[in-house]
C-alpha cells in the first residue's frame, strides 16, 4: 500500500513549478547536527522515538506516512505553532551609549537576565554598528533558533503521524563521500528503518549549511539508494532552499528526494516572566500608548523593526546577516517583501481594555534578497492617518487649492500632519499627470489632441476641474472585524470657468456644445489613464495608505459609537500634537506648496506644440481639483468565495507574517494596538502553546530603558475650522450602510479639494 498522510493533506505538485516557487524552512532543533570527518566522530547516539522525545506517547495519533512525490500541505491546513524565544524579554532595550560603554566586553561577568550581558556582546562584535540593530535583526533571531526548531519539529512528528516504534528521531548515522572517502556523522531528525525513510524537518527556507556536505554525500552513497529523503519545509523555499532540492535530486535521483512544503507560521512569545517587565518593546502603531503594555505588539512588529528605510541599507544589512548567519539558521525577515505597497487590510473589533487586532497587506517578491526596506516609514505613516481621522473633527478634512484663497489652503492642525500633507501634494501631482497624459509626443496625447472640436481651425477646451473619488470598495464586517479588500480611486472631471485667469491670450471661446464634446473626450481619453496611475502608481501609494486608513478610522468611530473603546477621549479631540509632520517633512509647509501651485496655474507646466490651421502653436496649460464620495462593500456569499481564508490569515498575522491563502501575490503581518499578542493575552483564540516558557532567576537590574513607548495625548478641543466654500468641499463622515456588513465605506466629506486647471495658449508661432 502507498502511505497516505494522517492529519495532514498534501497535494502533488511538480518539480519543476517547486524549483520556482516551493516553500521551505530549515528547522534548528539545537541537538548536535553537525558535519564530522571520521577521526572527529565518536561513538554513534541511537536516538529515541519521535513520540517519546516530543511528549507524544500515549496521544491518539494515527500512524501516518509521506507523500510519494513533491507536494504541498492544502491551504485548508496552513496554520502556526508558538515557541519561547528567550531574546524577546529584552525587545526594547534603547540604552545610551555610556551604558554600552559600561558593560565592557566580558558578558559572563552577568547573569542571563541581566541586559548588561546583551551588551558585552554587542561589545565583541563589530559587524553592527547600532546596537538597535545588533539587537533585533541578529541577537534576538538567534536566540530563537533552538526553541524554534524544537517547537516547529514536535508540530511535524505530531501533524504527519511520525510515531510509533518504528519512527526514530535525532539518530547518528555516517554518511560516506564515496568520491572523496570522507565520512560525515549525521544527526537525522526523523528516522524509519521498516519503511527506509529519512525525515529532515525545516523551519525557514535553506538548509543548515553545516549539513549540505553530509547530505550529498549520502546521495552519492550506493548503500543508501534503497532509502528515500523527504524534506519537511515550514516556509517559503529561498533561492539557497531551491538550489539544495536540485542538486540532491541530480545527485540521488528524482524519486528519491521528495519536499513537502508543511507551510505554518512561527510565532515566537517572549517569556511569561518578561512580560511586564521593563524591557518589552511598544511600538506606536495603532495604539494609543494608554494601555497595560503602554503600545503595540505583533509578529508584524517584530517585521517591521527589521526593515531599514532605504534599499541601501537593506543591502548593506543583508551583507552583515549573511557574513554572521554562517548556517543559515535564521528564520525568514522581511527580505522578499515589497514594503512600499503596504497598506491596511483587517482591523478588529475595538474592546476597552482588550486592544485592536489589525493587519498590513504588501505584495510578496520573488527573489528574498530583494525588497525588505521601507516597512517602518509606511507603517508609520498609516498609523499616523489612522489617528489623525479619528483626532480631527471631520470639518476639518479638507484641503483647497484655490488662486483666489491662499488663506484657506486646509486647516492648520490638519497641516501639521502628515495625512494632510499627502492629501495637498497629492493634489499637485494628479494635476501633473493629468497634463503629461496630454503630451501631443506620446501616442495617447496625439489622438487626444486630433479628437478634440476645433474652433477656427485650432483644438480647443477651457476651464476644467478634476478630483478624486472612490469607486465601490469591498469591505467586509464579519468575526469582529472589518475586512478592507478593496479601495479604489476614481478620477472625476468637469468643465468650469473661475475667476483668476493665467497669463496668455485665451485660444478660444467654445460653444456650450463644443465644451461638452471636448469633455467627452477627456472623460473618455485622459480620465482613465491617469486614474489607472492613481490606483496603481508609486507616487500615490502614500495617497491610498491615507485613505484605507480613512475607511479603518471611520468604522472605529461607529464601534465607539456604540460601545465606548481605548480610542473614546481620543475622537473628535482635535488634539493631533501626538502624530506630526515627521521626518524627512517636519519642515513641510502648506503654503510653500500654495505658492508653488500658483506659480503654476498663472505660468502654466508644460508647453506642447500643437499641429493647428495656423501652424504649430505652445499649449501651456496648468491647474487641479480633488473631492470625495461614497462606497459600498461586498456581501457573505461573495466574500465567502473570494476570500475564503482571510479570517484564518488575519488571525494568524496579528501574531506574525504569513502568506496571503487567497492572494498568492501578497504577504499579511500585524500586531495588537494593546500589546495583547506576541507573549500576551490574546482576544481571539490563540494557538496551541508547544512548548514552556523558561524562567530565569533573579530580578532584572533597573535602570535601563524601553524602547518605542508613546506617551498619552493630552485631549483637548479646538474651535472647528471653516472648510471651503460650497464650490469646494462640503463636510461629511462614513456612513453605516445597515447592511449585513455593517460598515458601508460612504464617504460624504470631502478628503481633497484643491484648485483648478485654466487652460490658455500664451503664444503661437510659425511651422517650420
Amino acid at each position: 500500500m502507498t502511505p497516505r498522510i494522517s492529519r495532514a493533506s498534501w497535494r502533488p505538485v511538480s518539480t519543476r513549478v517547486l524549483a520556482v516557487a516551493f516553500a521551505t524552512a530549515v528547522a534548528l532543533t539545537g541537538l548536535p547536527s553537525l558535519t564530522h570527518t571520521a577521526e572527529a566522530a565518536g561513538p554513534l547516539k541511537p536516538g529515541q522515538r519521535c513520540d517519546e522525545l516530543h511528549g507524544l506517547a500515549g496521544d491518539n495519533i494515527p500512524v501516518g506516512g509521506l507523500p510519494r512525490y513533491d507536494a504541498s500541505r492544502d491551504k485548508r491546513l496552513w496554520d502556526s505553532y508558538e515557541y519561547v524565544n528567550p531574546g524577546m524579554a529584552f525587545d526594547g532595550l534603547d540604552p545610551t551609549d555610556a551604558e554600552v560603554k559600561a558593560a565592557g566586553k566580558n558578558y559572563k561577568q552577568y547573569t542571563h537576565n541581566d541586559p548588561r550581558r546583551i551588551y558585552a556582546r554587542f561589545n565583541n562584535q563589530s559587524k553592527w554598528k547600532n546596537f538597535r540593530d545588533y539587537l533585533v535583526k541578529q541577537y534576538i533571531p538567534n536566540q530563537g533558533n533552538d526553541p524554534r526548531g524544537d517547537a516547529f519539529e514536535r508540530k511535524v512528528v505530531k501533524d504527519m503521524g511520525l510515531v510509533g516504534p518504528d519512527w526514530i528521531c535525532q539518530k547518528e548515522v555516517y554518511f560516506k563521500d564515496p568520491q572523496t572517502g570522507k565520512r560525515y556523522k549525521r544527526v537525522l531528525d526523523a528516522y524509519n528503518k521498516k519503511t527506509r525513510e529519512i525525515v529532515e524537518i525545516k523551519a525557514n527556507g535553506k538548509p543548515n549549511r553545516t549539513q549540505v556536505p553530509a547530505d550529498k554525500a549520502w546521495a552519492k552513497n550506493p548503500g543508501w539508494k534503497s532509502y528515500k529523503y523527504t524534506m519537511v519545509f515550514g516556509e517559503d523555499q529561498a533561492g539557497e532552499g531551491r538550489n539544495f532540492i536540485r542538486t540532491m535530486k541530480r545527485l540521488a535521483g528524482p524519486d528519491r528526494v521528495r519536499e513537502y512544503n508543511f507551510h505554518s507560521d512561527q510565532v515566537p512569545r517572549a517569556p511569561k516572566w518578561a512580560e511586564k517587565g521593563p524591557y518589552r518593546a511598544n511600538y506606536p502603531y495603532m495604539s494609543t500608548g494608554n494601555g497595560a503594555n503602554g503600545g503595540s505588539r505583533g509578529g508584524g512588529n517584530n517585521i517591521i523593526s527589521q526593515s531599514p528605510n532605504t534599499a541601501k541599507a537593506w543591502k548593506e544589512q543583508q551583507g552583515i546577516i549573511r557574513s554572521v548567519d554562517r548556517n543559515g539558521s535564521f528564520p525568514k525577515g522581511p527580505g522578499g517583501v515589497d514594503f512600499t505597497t503596504l497598506d491596511l487590510s483587517y482591523v478588529g473589533t475595538p474592546v476597552k481594555g482588550q486592544g485592536l487586532n489589525y493587519a498590513f497587506t504588501a505584495k510578496k517578491l520573488p527573489d528574498e534578497n530583494a525588497g525588505g526596506w521601507g516597512a517602518q516609514p509606511n507603517a508609520q505613516l498609516i498609523s499616523d492617518a489612522f489617528f489623525t481621522w479619528l483626532a480631527l473633527t471631520p470639518d476639518k478634512f479638507w484641503v483647497n487649492l484655490n488662486p483666489d484663497q491662499p488663506d484657506r489652503v486646509m486647516d492648520s492642525k490638519f497641516a501639521s500632519t502628515d495625512a494632510g500633507r499627502v492629501l495637498l501634494e497629492a493634489d499637485l501631482r494628479m494635476k501633473h499627470d493629468f497634463f503629461k497624459a496630454m503630451d501631443p509626443q506620446t501616442d495617447l496625447g496625439k489622438r487626444f489632441w486630433a479628437a478634440l472640436p476645433r474652433v477656427d481651425g485650432r483644438p480647443c477646451f477651457t476651464g476644467i476641474r478634476n478630483w478624486i473619488e472612490p469607486k465601490t470598495a469591498q469591505v467586509r464586517e464579519q468575526d469582529g472585524g472589518i475586512y478592507i479588500l478593496d479601495a479604489p480611486l476614481r478620477l472625476q472631471s468637469t468643465p468650469q470657468d473661475f475667476t483668476t485667469q493665467p497669463g496668455g491670450e485665451a485660444i478660444c471661446n467654445p460653444t456650450k456644445a463644443e465644451r461638452r464634446q471636448a469633455q467627452a473626450v477627456i472623460d473618455r481619453m485622459i480620465v482613465p489613464d491617469v486614474e489607472k496611475t492613481i490606483n496603481t502608481a508609486p507616487q500615490y501609494a502614500d495617497l491610498r495608505r491615507v485613505y484605507t486608513a480613512r475607511v479603518a478610522a471611520e468604522w472605529i468611530r461607529q464601534q465607539d459609537a456604540r460601545h465606548p473603546t481605548d480610542y473614546h477621549t481620543l475622537i473628535n479631540s482635535n488634539d493631533v500634537k501626538r502624530w506630526p509632520l515627521r521626518a524627512p517633512n517636519q519642515h513641510w509647509d502648506k503654503d510653500a506648496l500654495f505658492r508653488k501651485y500658483r506659480e503654476i496655474f498663472t505660468k502654466g507646466e508644460f508647453k506642447y506644440n500643437v499641429d493647428t490651421a495656423q501652424g504649430v502653436m505652445v499649449y501651456i496649460v496648468g491647474g487641479v481639483d480633488f473631492s470625495k464620495q461614497p462606497k459600498r462593500n461586498i456581501p457573505k456569499a461573495v466574500f465567502r468565495t473570494q476570500h475564503h481564508y482571510a479570517p484564518r490569515t488575519a488571525k494568524i498575522a496579528v501574531d506574525a507574517m504569513t502568506d496571503d491563502a487567497d492572494n498568492d501575490t501578497a504577504v499579511m503581518l500585524g500586531g495588537n494596538s494593546d500589546g495583547k499578542s506576541a507573549g500576551g493575552t490574546t482576544p481571539t483564540p490563540a494557538p496551541t502553546h508547544t512548548g514552556t516558557p523558561t524562567t530565569p532567576a533573579g530580578t532584572p537590574p533597573p535602570g535601563h530603558r524601553p524602547s518605542h513607548a508613546p506617551t498619552s495625548p493630552a485631549p483637548g478641543h479646538d474651535q472647528p475650522s471653516t472648510p471651503p466654500g460650497k464650490n469646494d468641499n462640503d463636510g461629511g463622515g462614513l456612513a453605516d450602510t445597515g447592511a449585513q456588513v455593517g460598515l458601508v465605506a460612504a464617504i460624504a466629506a470631502v478628503l481633497l479639494a484643491a484648485g483648478f486647471l485654466l487652460f490658455r495658449a500664451k503664444r503661437r508661432r510659425p511651422q517650420d
